[in-house]
């Protein structure tokens, strides 16, 4: 498992508009979706080691926050041609399995995750009610293998200064997980081995 971080898109930039098919085969759109108090769009995959490793944990803090009006959104872009366990089929199943309480959306040509500069999976973007953003990075310190618990204090930590209208933690971290699978060809310049 080839640990790729993420690109850290810059502070303040507006939040790219999309329109992606949920796991129900329904669109939705940034508009439709965003929190009234902030936005996280997280990629995420199925068959990712690091995302499994913090499944559960984004289903607690993301039934707690979005109720405090933070909305969240699960994106998978990988290529499910070569990764056919990352297919709409199984993410719906998965969605269910894990009580995902948020939409998983399928950026089936990847042109969300390179609007975002996703670069791996997890990559966390959190955005303010005008959806300038505001934290992207870790999750928190626990990986697979590394012995840390899963907390998830970094970006609850990010959620709360952000409801509280404080400025966004400092510094953050980059998120690390598993590159997300361009289809061959469709790289984006910014991709690295």
């Amino acid at each position: 498992m080839a640990a790729t971080k993420s690109i850290m898109l810059e502070l303040g930039s507006k939040a790219p508009a999309f329109e992606l098919i949920d796991t129900n085969q329904e669109l939705r759109s940034l508009a439709d979706l965003a929190g009234d108090e902030g936005t996280l769009v997280m990629f995420i995959c199925n068959h990712c080691p690091y995302v499994k490793h913090l499944n559960s944990k984004f289903v607690e803090l993301a039934n707690e926050y979005q109720k405090k009006g933070i909305n969240w959104i699960a994106i998978s872009s990988n290529d499910v041609e070569n990764y056919p366990q990352d297919s709409p089929e199984l993410m719906k199943k998965l969605a269910e399995e894990e009580g995902f309480p948020f939409p998983y959306l399928y950026d089936e040509n990847q042109e969300v995750a390179k609007a975002y500069k996703a670069a791996c999976t997890p990559d966390l973007f959190l955005f303010d009610k005008s959806l300038k953003l505001y934290y992207r990075g870790q999750f928190d310190s626990s990986r697979p293998g590394n012995d840390i618990p899963v907390t998830g204090n970094d970006l609850e930590k990010a959620m709360q200064n952000l409801l509280e209208s404080k400025p966004a933690p400092e510094p953050q971290i980059p998120s690390i997980g598993c590159n997300i699978k361009w289809k061959p060809g469709n790289e984006p310049a910014y991709f690295q081995k």
